[in-house]
């Protein structure tokens, strides 16, 4: 008697995601859309790349929350030049 193969949940095979750089995640985000806009991946396929897509796109938005919490401004003095920096304020 074969044993079924298990196959891992969407968390399992999303453990990958969060060793992503930005831009390798955004590259697969975006070809995972483009797959689902063509409308040529089976349902059950399609709702696994859909999951994974919205794990790749929290992923993003984390790192780049991150990067926007590690940019400073830099504060001119009243002669013009650079004096220093501060938070940057992106609201």
């Amino acid at each position: 008697m074969t044993k079924a193969k298990k196959e891992p949940d969407v968390t399992e095979k999303n453990t990958d995601i969060a060793a992503l750089p930005f831009e390798q995640a955004m590259a697969e985000l975006e070809g995972i859309v483009e797959r689902l806009e063509k409308g040529s991946v089976a349902l059950e396929e399609s709702i696994a790349i859909y999951e994974r897509g919205e794990a790749l796109k929290r992923h993003c938005e984390t790192l780049l929350k991150t990067a926007e919490q590690r940019i400073e401004k830099i504060t001119l003095g009243t002669d013009g030049k650079p004096k220093g920096t501060e938070p940057l304020d992106v609201e």
